[in-house]
């Protein structure tokens, strides 16, 4: 335990260090830049010591691993995001513990998320997840709604019992003409945001940027940069 607290310790400084550098390079104040520290595949003794090292935000992206790390932590100081594509019929058991769900992309999860917040007496924060590459479908390969349908969506979200219209997220996409080209993203993310917020003002986070390209996330003015990696190591493959 002692030895993974070092070496959490000092990735977290790295990754501090990091966000500090994005932060003063864009002339932005480090107290703008929120780190969540995404903990999926990790047991609950990292999320202890993550804990114990100032970390208050911390994010998942399977319900099946973070209910039980959830409860198993729920006596810390923390903000759980639920960060992955949500099944509606995962929706109970996620409202039971996530403060914010990052991956609202669609009207059915929407009313089924406002049906449990209500049901369990919870205000749930909502991002809507936006796929630049969304095709015909309207949805993206990994996820999220079109630039075309947030408006429409977030009005349902704004509307509806038990949400909080908290902003947007992105996940840089594989595919498409966004492929590659994380600043181009980004930057397209905060264009959505600014015309999300002349008819929700109080919508302003920013969900964007990962291990990898965190600083290009800072420099286009993302609010919460979801870090995994840089923090707890090159994870173990899922079986």
């Amino acid at each position: 335990m002692t030895d993974r607290k070092t070496e959490l310790t000092a990735n977290l400084a790295k990754v501090e260090e990091r966000i500090a550098t994005a932060c003063a390079a864009a002339g932005r104040g480090r107290d703008e830049v929120t780190l969540i520290v995404v903990t999926k595949t990790y047991p609950a003794s990292d999320v202890r010591i993550l804990s114990g090292l100032g970390v208050r935000q911390v994010a998942e992206n399977r319900d099946q691993d973070a209910a039980p790390k959830a409860a198993a932590c729920a006596d810390l100081p923390l903000t759980w995001h639920f960060v992955g594509q949500l099944q509606t019929n995962k929706v109970r058991s996620v409202v039971g513990y996530a403060d914010v769900v990052q991956s609202v992309d669609r009207s059915r999860l929407v009313a089924a998320l406002s049906k449990e917040a209500v049901r369990v007496g919870r205000e749930v924060g909502c991002l809507l997840q936006v796929a630049l590459d969304a095709g015909a479908s309207g949805r993206g390969e990994r996820g999220g709604v079109a630039p075309d349908g947030i408006e429409e969506l977030a009005d349902l979200v704004a509307a509806a019992p038990g949400l909080r219209l908290d902003g947007l997220m992105t996940v840089a996409p594989l595919t498409g003409e966004y492929a590659g080209r994380e600043q181009a993203v980004f930057g397209r993310l905060m264009d959505l945001s600014t015309d999300l917020r002349r008819t929700h003002p109080a919508a302003t986070m920013v969900s964007a940027g990962m291990s990898a390209d965190l600083e290009q996330a800072v420099a286009a003015g993302a609010t919460h940069v979801r870090v995994g990696s840089a923090v707890l190591g090159v994870r173990p493959r899922l079986g």
